[in-house]
């Protein structure tokens, strides 16, 4: 089994050369209603995002917005703006700035970090190995999160936040069959690989903390116990799953 997971992966990987994890930027070309137009590139993928960059004069420059790539053209990308929330401080004001002509976006933007969805430590190890060029985060500063959260069953919205707390911009999830990289803010997936069989399951996924435990006043908050079902639904892969409880 060790094998196979592992040599699947590796060899889709290594042909997988129509798309770069590498930052890619660009300057915005115009902005009509909240959609930019940004010169095309093989490495940008619908669903990656990156940040919208003004510059501000001698050498300063701030982010000002989240970019995410919502369609590819013959020589052209649309991305559409979001609020850019992974830097927010309680104690000062969210900059409202509207992105513009000239404004510089770096897509593919901390693709060079991941988090790490494995089913068990063998899992997990064979992919680490499989992508020496990504600083995967350990799994253990996830689940240490979740269980101060008493949050057995993480949602979208919890990963989004593990991303910013470890500064990451991608997920990678190992499912029985097909592994992807998935972005963290959107979600979408941007590229997937060929994967083994699973031999045993840690759930909610392998992490060293133990007692990620519920409390009975988060009504949200419950044990999963299909872990391929339970991430198939947050990827919206699994059409037979109509909601969260049959994921469980």
């Amino acid at each position: 089994m060790r094998k196979v997971f592992l040599t699947m992966i590796l060899a889709v990987f290594s042909a997988a050369a129509s798309f770069s994890m590498s930052e890619y930027r660009t300057h915005l070309m115009s902005v009509n209603d909240g959609i930019g137009v940004i010169t095309d590139s093989p490495s940008i993928v619908q669903g990656s995002s990156g940040v919208v960059l003004r510059s501000f004069g001698n050498g300063l420059k701030s982010i000002i917005a989240r970019a995410v790539v919502d369609s590819k053209h013959t020589s052209t990308a649309n991305v559409h703006f979001e609020v850019y929330s992974a830097l927010k401080q309680s104690s000062l004001p969210v900059p409202n700035f509207t992105p513009q002509a000239g404004d510089e976006v770096v897509l593919n933007y901390l693709y060079d970090r991941s988090l790490i969805i494995a089913p068990n430590a063998e899992v997990y190890n064979q992919v680490v190995e499989a992508f020496p060029n990504i600083t995967f985060v350990h799994p253990d500063l996830v689940g240490a999160m979740l269980s101060m959260d008493y949050k057995p069953n993480p949602s979208q919205d919890d990963f989004r936040r593990a991303c910013a707390l470890n500064a990451a911009g991608l997920i990678f999830i190992a499912l029985e069959g097909e592994s992807m990289f998935v972005d963290c803010g959107s979600f979408s997936i941007l590229k997937s690989f060929k994967s083994g069989q699973i031999a045993q399951y840690h759930l909610p996924f392998y992490t060293r903390v133990r007692d990620i435990n519920t409390v009975f006043w988060k009504l949200d908050s419950e044990h999963i116990n299909n872990y391929d079902k339970y991430y198939r639904f947050l990827l919206n892969t699994d059409e037979n799953t109509g909601k969260i409880e049959s994921a469980k």
